[in-house]
């Protein structure tokens, strides 16, 4: 940037609170419809920084098109749709926002496992469509959560959490991830590392909370579904494409699971036609931070990723 130049913004779109009016009163700022808009095509050339949302693409493509761009601060944890490696290579720092939404994702999945296993969305089409007719001891018979074994795949910040709550159902807890927790930490938490394979064999509700990479890429696979007991849940809040849905649909039409909760698809906002075919699959939109206060946060720890950049000073939470 040029000595006392405004670092100029893209916000790819509406963002809650006030992160907006913030960059706002010290930068020039655009919001646009995203990146793929004519909006961002008429201020790529001259852009210090965009404020990227996860349906957004930042590549080598878009990047080419941005020659002066020094930041991306994406507004999610999970940075898949962020060509790091093009973005090391053109001098571009990115960010993203760590730590303000993981209680609110782990209520999410909790909800999801509850929603699933109780088959919650099934009554309430039941009672909406007028096919209620009275309690009866064999309407919508549900699996047991408390006590259940619990298999949580990728055991950060939303994996433990998820981990604490799982402790007021009783519930055991296997967890696998590259790297092993602290003893104390697995002490801490009543968590137990299991081999991937073993974990999916083993455990009543398995649920995803790792990044989207090219090893996690339908992690949930054929195989690991047909291993899962008779009558297991899967629950997703991570990413959709750590989940073969094929595979999964076929699983939950033929055994051996009995329900799924899923907030994230592979394709969004398409969602695999054989799942919404599914009574049984718990479908949410992609509302896993989806709390006021959370997606608040969301926004203004990219905002403040921004200013950082324009003040000369170290960003706060580079990927």
């Amino acid at each position: 940037m040029r000595p006392k130049e405004k670092t100029k913004v893209f916000v790819t779109g509406p963002l809650p609170g006030d992160a907006v009016a913030r960059l706002q009163a010290s930068c020039d700022v655009v919001v646009g419809g995203g990146v793929a808009s004519a909006a961002f095509d008429d201020h790529a050339e001259t852009l210090h920084a965009i404020v990227s949302l996860l349906t957004d693409r930042i590549d080598a493509t878009l990047l080419a098109r941005a020659p002066r761009l020094r930041l991306v601060a994406n507004v999610a944890v999970g940075v898949d749709n962020v060509d790091l490696a093009a973005c090391r290579a053109r001098g571009v720092a990115v960010t993203h926002t760590p730590g303000v939404l993981t209680d609110a994702t782990a209520d999410l999945a909790f909800a999801l496992l509850l929603a699933a296993a109780r088959r919650v969305a099934e009554g309430d089409r039941l009672v909406r469509g007028g096919q209620f007719p009275g309690w009866s001891p064999t309407t919508l018979l549900g699996v047991p959560v408390f006590r259940a074994t619990l298999g949580i795949v990728g055991l950060g910040r939303i994996g433990q959490a998820v981990a604490r709550r799982a402790r007021g159902f009783g519930m055991r807890v296997l967890y696998t991830q590259r790297r092993r927790l602290e003893e104390a930490l697995e002490r801490a938490l009543s968590a137990t590392w299991v081999p991937l394979e073993e974990l999916f064999a083993s455990s009543d509700f398995v649920t995803l909370h790792c990044p989207l990479t090219a090893e996690t890429r339908h992690i949930v696979s054929r195989e690991r579904l047909a291993s899962m007991r008779a009558g297991s849940v899967l629950v997703n809040t991570a990413r959709g494409a750590c989940v073969d849905e094929a595979a999964l649909a076929d699983a939950l039409e033929h055994g051996p699971l009995v329900a799924a909760g899923l907030d994230v698809f592979e394709d969004e906002p398409r969602v695999h036609p054989r799942l919404l075919a599914q009574p049984n699959a718990v479908l949410t939109p992609h509302i896993g931070s989806a709390d006021r206060r959370t997606r608040e946060a969301m926004a203004a720890v990219a905002a403040d990723n921004v200013l950082a950049l324009a003040r000369g000073e170290p960003l706060p939470n580079p990927v």
